[in-house]
């Protein structure tokens, strides 16, 4: 299974949940530090099985983080992601999202509060999705082949240092990418503006 799939697949469970105005998080990865809040009722099944979509999008709004395998399989549902480090100015989701995202992982967390969708990679906030964009459900598999073309060794830190708006560049209506370098930006929009 492609992880470009998987991203797909979460992403838009994640925008079906922030447009009802619930959170969640979502951590695609392996070596994810935590703790079950409670005992699991589900055995592991894949993102990809018929219905599956249903019983994710079910899961992903209890407390808690769900750990999805980079083969597309739910590991766990309900966790506390440990070892979690401070996000200055966000809350204990954006915290946890931000910690799990390390080790070559990622996490897509849905916000309630601001109806978007934060995408974090490798220890780093690199994207952030209006959920309420119209059509954005539409551009799902472009925001994922952004993700995969997004070299994290490139980024800056964590915040916002860069944001295409303010630089007058529209990637994707309602998605941001977020990092340190314009000349980074400018070869993403290059790639696109090839394809």
């Amino acid at each position: 299974m492609k992880i470009k799939e998987i991203e797909e697949k979460v992403l838009k469970v994640a925008i079906e949940i922030v447009k009802e105005g619930n959170g969640a998080l979502f951590v695609i990865g392996e070596n994810v530090s935590y703790e079950k809040l409670f005992e699991q009722k589900f055995s592991n099944f894949s993102i990809f099985e018929n219905g599956a979509e249903k019983v994710l999008k079910g899961l992903a709004v209890i407390d808690g983080a769900v750990i999805i395998d980079r083969d597309g399989r739910i590991k766990e549902y309900g966790v506390m992601i440990k070892d979690v480090k401070a996000f200055v100015g966000f809350g204990t989701r954006h915290a946890a999202g931000l910690s799990a995202s390390k080790n070559h992982n990622l996490s897509i967390l849905c916000s309630e509060e601001e109806r978007k969708i934060k995408v974090f990679k490798d220890g780093k906030y690199v994207m952030q999705i209006d959920a309420l964009q119209k059509n954005v459900e539409n551009q799902v598999s472009q925001i994922s082949s952004l993700l995969e073309s997004l070299g994290v060794g490139f980024l800056g830190g964590i915040g916002v240092v860069t944001l295409a708006p303010v630089l007058g560049i529209t990637l994707l209506p309602g998605v941001l990418i977020f990092g340190g370098s314009y000349f980074a930006i400018k070869k993403i929009i290059e790639h696109f503006k090839k394809e």
